[in-house]
């Protein structure tokens, strides 16, 4: 029976969840399985992996063989270095407490890189959030001086509509002559009879 270690999905559609686990080559992707290993989540960034090293490990010595996707999570986590150095002490080409300081070592290092990718990833949301921030208030000022130009276009169009106005009432006051009394038309008819 060989086994694998593979992935299998779960979660909901667009929302992928894996279970790592070790299964029967022939089983279905979701179907049965022997152990599960651990937990992937590529939703986050980075990706969150919950790895038993110990029983993964296991696994490979038994013989089990990893998909593409596991071997580098595998890789990832540190199962296929501390098989490796499982190896060396097997061979006595070290001794365990040297294999664990190494393993140890590049389990540190690892993580370090981890912390500053979530450190890196945080100052650019930060600052990604800023430059937004800065965006809006310049937007916000630009609108808000269109609006006051807007408002003194106003008023300084009904000021030249009330200028407008007052000349032309003081010019039709000015150019209308002094009402002479012209004879109405009853009048005019009366002269003409008489």
């Amino acid at each position: 029976m060989p086994v694998k270690i593979r992935l299998q999905r779960h979660g909901k559609k667009g929302k992928p969840f894996f279970w790592i686990v070790a299964a029967d080559s022939r089983a279905k992707r979701d179907g049965k399985f022997l152990d599960k290993i651990g937990t992937y989540n590529p939703n986050t960034n980075p990706a969150t992996i919950d790895l038993n090293l110990d029983s993964a490990v296991q696994w490979l010595h038994n013989g089990a063989q990893p998909t593409d996707t596991a071997r580098a999570i595998l890789s990832y986590k540190g199962a296929l270095m501390k098989h490796h150095l499982d190896g060396g002490v097997r061979k006595g080409a070290l001794t365990q407490e040297q294999a664990d300081a190494k393993l140890a070592a590049w389990l540190e290092e690892k993580a370090n890189k981890v912390t500053s990718k979530k450190e890196g990833l945080t100052k650019a949301q930060e600052k990604a959030k800023a430059e937004a921030l800065k965006a809006e208030k310049v937007a916000n000022e630009k609108r808000a001086n269109a609006a006051a130009e807007a408002l003194k276009a106003a008023e300084a169009s009904e000021e030249v509509a009330e200028e407008v106005t007052e000349e032309a009432v003081e010019t039709t006051t000015e150019e209308t002559p002094a009402v002479e009394e012209t004879p109405t038309a009853e009048e005019a008819n009366e002269e003409k009879e008489a």
